[in-house]
């Protein structure tokens, strides 16, 4: 490694998370996570680590699910969207993956298909997100005919709530009472809780799966320290300060000038920008820490640097010294904020010249 852009990431501390996420889901097992790259913190190295205590992992497709396959992970994974085209049921049956079934379509390519050993699947109801899944109505005949196939192994049941993360919202009560009451007493496992449900406990007794994702990695999708203050964060974010100079009252900082300082100021440039994920609407004055002080961003964001506010360090030669984005000291939430968008989108979306190291 050369250009000091870095993402430590701490496994020991997604292990704890899914065990903190178990905990409050008992007695249900617990699904982890791990699409989109294990929300950019590397999936193989994410699932090596969960080995020994998930119960499951869950991906979008087949492709990630391939890679965790690829890498010797033994336990179930489950396809949240299911498959695309009828060519990945046999990979399906052969490699134990368990599939989520929201369209006729997929149902009908099933009934068509012939591969050695039955598969599981996970029949998906849209009870309010309406994004993927059958309605109410088609749910028991969607069951049926899913329920007479050869092919078909054990049959679980499964929705997404959309509005967990909104405490005051009746949605997620709605859709559970939709959900539990359109399911009956059809037979089945039953998956229905994400981070938001599981942090909030806001899941039915029935449940013998929930889905843990964004809370393993130490974010939480609720706008609450007090639910949040036990996930620890996984990831530390940083780069160095790779120059410093100290410019005069009223002299611009970056493109277009959008910071003026109003006074002499010291600052500094750091290798990171938003050709590495750090997000491009960030504005001045969102949160950065350097060598343990908190600072500031200065100036619009470019594609390779930042400018930082140096003014703490007035006496100091601060070439060289570490400046974290996100991490321990400062929280993923806090910066997606100042940019207008989630934490979700800034931990997914670390581009792959960012170093990644990894640490117990």
């Amino acid at each position: 490694m050369s250009r000091p852009a870095t993402a430590v990431i701490k496994l020991s501390a997604i292990k704890q998370n899914y065990l903190y996420a178990k905990s409050l889901g008992k007695p249900a097992n617990a699904i982890a996570t791990i699409k989109a790259n294990a929300y950019g913190h590397g999936a193989v190295e994410v699932a090596n680590e969960l080995s020994d205590v998930a119960d499951a992992f869950a991906v979008a497709c087949i492709e990630e699910a391939k890679e965790l396959r690829d890498a010797g992970i033994q336990q179930p994974i489950l396809l949240l969207e299911g498959f695309f085209s009828d060519d990945e049921l046999t990979y399906i049956s052969e490699y134990n993956l368990w599939c989520v079934v929201h369209s006729q379509y997929q149902i009908d390519a099933i009934q068509k298909a012939t591969f050695d050993k039955p598969i599981n699947v996970w029949l998906k109801m849209d009870s309010g997100m309406h994004r993927l899944g059958f309605l109410p109505n088609e749910y028991a005949n969607a069951w049926q005919q899913l329920n007479k196939m050869p092919q078909v192994n054990e049959l679980a049941h499964i929705t997404h709530f959309s509005s967990a993360d909104d405490l005051k919202s009746p949605l997620t009560a709605q859709q559970s009472t939709l959900f539990l009451e359109t399911i009956g007493e059809l037979p089945g496992d039953v998956s229905i809780a994400n981070s938001s449900a599981v942090l909030t406990n806001s899941m039915p007794d029935r449940v013998q799966w929930v889905r843990p994702g964004i809370m393993l990695y130490g974010a939480s999708p609720i706008d609450s320290n007090d639910i949040a203050k036990k996930l620890i964060p996984a990831m530390t974010f940083k780069a160095k300060v790779i120059s410093q100079r100290t410019i005069d009252k009223d002299e611009g900082v970056g493109y277009n000038a959008l910071w003026k300082a109003d006074k002499t100021t010291k600052i500094g440039t750091v290798c990171i920008g938003y050709a590495d994920g750090y997000p491009r609407h960030a504005g001045s004055g969102t949160p950065v820490f350097i060598n343990g002080q908190k600072s500031q961003l200065l100036g619009r964001v470019s594609m390779d640097m930042i400018m930082v506010d140096l003014s703490m360090f007035e006496d100091q030669d601060c070439v060289g010294y570490d400046v974290e984005f996100w991490g321990d000291n400062i929280a993923v939430n806090d910066i997606a904020k100042c940019a207008d968008t989630i934490g979700y989108t800034l931990l997914c979306g670390l581009s792959r010249r960012v170093y990644k190291q990894y640490i117990k």
